[in-house]
């Protein structure tokens, strides 16, 4: 059998992400998570209807969806620029820049925005760019840093500027190792997304802060399932791309 058609020993690890995302998909619905409360011993209480819950849960993607984007464009730009000659006395500081952005915890980046940037999406959005950027940029320069100096070689032998070599060599290659950072950047972004709800922003995280003022174990229940969700079925999405581009990038 070809090298290049050899099944991936990681194939079934989609698979289960979803099944788990759909798990607890249902875990977060009304009756469910009612049920699931009254059997840890919980009174259930007022539960979030499912309209309710599925607009918080679209608006929670919208948001997660804004900054994974902003997150894949500037942790890629970044490893781009932190591996070309060019830039290399910049890469100690662009590494830096992302590892002290990182340190600070989501919460905090929130809190402190809140006074310049205002409620809801924006300052949200800032501790996901703050908190994502590391594993794509590291995973960028990983993985570009790791293509066969052959490769470039025989493609700048064949008269590629360094743009085609970049765009059709380097980024191909690395596509795999980029997409499971992607992975990690995702998952931070759901997860973050949730604390929009301290900053005013209609997400995942609304009913987990009312159930704690409350004391309402069903709403938090569901908030958290349905945040879990989302990351789960996302990182089942993302693990799927890299199989491909991993598959795809191995010659026969």
């Amino acid at each position: 059998m070809r090298s290049g058609t050899r099944r991936h020993p990681g194939g079934g690890r989609p698979l289960a992400l979803g099944l788990t995302g759909l798990a607890l998909a249902i875990l977060s619905l009304p009756q469910v998570a009612s049920a699931v409360a009254a059997g840890l011993g919980e009174t259930p209480r007022r539960a979030l209807d499912l309209p309710r819950l599925a607009a918080l849960a679209g608006q929670h993607g919208f948001l997660a969806g804004i900054g994974f984007g902003l997150v894949a464009l500037i942790g890629l730009a970044g490893g781009i620029l932190a591996t070309r000659a060019f830039a290399a006395p910049l890469r100690g500081a662009i590494d830096g820049l992302a590892a002290g952005a990182q340190a600070v915890p989501p919460v905090v980046i929130v809190a402190l925005a809140l006074p310049v940037l205002g409620f809801g999406f924006p300052p949200t959005l800032l501790a996901m760019v703050a908190y994502g950027i590391m594993p794509v940029l590291r995973g960028t320069v990983g993985g570009l840093g790791g293509v066969s100096r052959d490769a470039s070689d025989a493609a700048r032998a064949m008269g590629m500027n360094p743009v085609q070599i970049l765009l059709r060599v380097e980024l191909p290659l690395a596509a795999p190792v980029i997409v499971d950072s992607l992975r990690t950047a995702l998952v931070l972004a759901v997860a973050t997304a949730a604390l929009g709800a301290l900053a005013g922003a209609s997400t995942l995280g609304t009913p987990i802060v009312a159930g704690l003022q409350n004391q309402n174990t069903v709403p938090m229940l569901q908030g958290a399932a349905a945040t879990a969700s989302l990351a789960f079925l996302g990182d089942a999405a993302l693990l799927v791309l890299a199989g491909r581009l991993r598959r795809s990038s191995v010659c026969p």
